[in-house]
């Protein structure tokens, strides 16, 4: 691989990772579509590349927002235990199922997304309601509170449906290990809907569990020889530099804006996805 090729691909793993850290995503959603679109790489090899990166995303960003007291690190131990495990079972099935059924499976995942983000819920403030002292939550002592800038103080919240969150965040690791999307993608509509988490809280939350996930994931597929380390080193590089500034852009930019903008993103990825699966491709091969 010649200096030009490594150079885009650190520049690709920035501004992916900066976008994916943004929306609590990691680089994974966007940089497999990016590589198998643009950089020649078939999706297997797209998705070793990418559990990388997701590895270095999540390591680059959990930091500002552990300082800014975003993360709910109990929420994400309880979680992680459903999605390491769906991570595994997915590493299992990677290998049997055809190239064709990924494409449209990574499209279904997109959509499905894109859909959960325009259905946004209305967000209310907690603490005014009487907690079940037998839910798994209250037990767990889940909830907890954010600072919220705009009003000047902590926002107090609840956890709510814990099984169902366990439930779809298995979901959420055996897709993450099959596409090497970080699993992100499903765990913010899951959080956002099933958990009723704060939207910033469900993006800081998940960009803390998707390292851990795709470690998972990741060490399997170097077992087999998956991960090119000439790929995967700019991609590392490149992502570790974008999580930093995907996290303050979370913190400077609203909500709003970035869900609209995240529906776009993922709608054109999707179309994309199914064309590839049709075998017909929009743009050609980098050499």
């Amino acid at each position: 691989m010649h200096a030009g090729s490594v150079a885009w691909l650190f520049m690709v793993s920035i501004g992916t990772s900066a976008l994916g850290g943004a929306l609590g995503m990691a680089s994974g959603i966007f940089i497999v579509p990016v590589l198998t679109m643009f950089g020649g790489l078939n999706i297997h090899a797209a998705v070793a590349a990418s559990i990388v990166s997701v590895i270095a995303c999540s390591c680059g960003s959990a930091a500002p927002f552990l300082r800014s007291g975003l993360t709910n690190i109990r929420v994400a131990i309880v979680l992680e235990v459903a999605t390491t495990l769906g991570a595994l079972t997915g590493v299992l099935l990677a290998g049997i199922l055809s190239v064709p059924f990924l494409y449209f499976l990574f499209a279904a995942v997109l959509l499905v997304s894109a859909s959960q983000m325009l259905a946004r819920r209305h967000e209310t403030l907690g603490g005014m309601e009487e907690a079940n002292l037998q839910d798994w939550a209250t037990v767990l002592r889940l909830h907890s509170s954010y600072p919220d800038h705009a009003l000047g103080r902590d926002v107090f919240y609840r956890v709510r449906r814990v099984p169902l969150g366990l439930a779809l965040m298995y979901g959420a690791g055996l897709i993450s290990a099959l596409l090497g999307i970080g699993s992100g993608v499903l765990k913010i509509p899951a959080m956002d809907t099933a958990l009723r988490l704060p939207l910033k809280v469900s993006s800081a939350t998940s960009n803390f569990m998707i390292g851990v996930t795709a470690a998972a994931s990741g060490v399997a597929y170097f077992a087999r020889g998956d991960i090119d380390p000439v790929v995967a080193g700019p991609v590392a590089l490149g992502s570790v530099l974008g999580a930093v500034l995907g996290a303050r852009l979370l913190m400077a930019v609203s909500g709003g804006k970035l869900r609209l903008f995240f529906v776009v993103v993922l709608v054109a990825l999707a179309a994309q996805m199914l064309l590839s699966a049709l075998g017909i491709r929009l743009t050609g091969h980098a050499t």
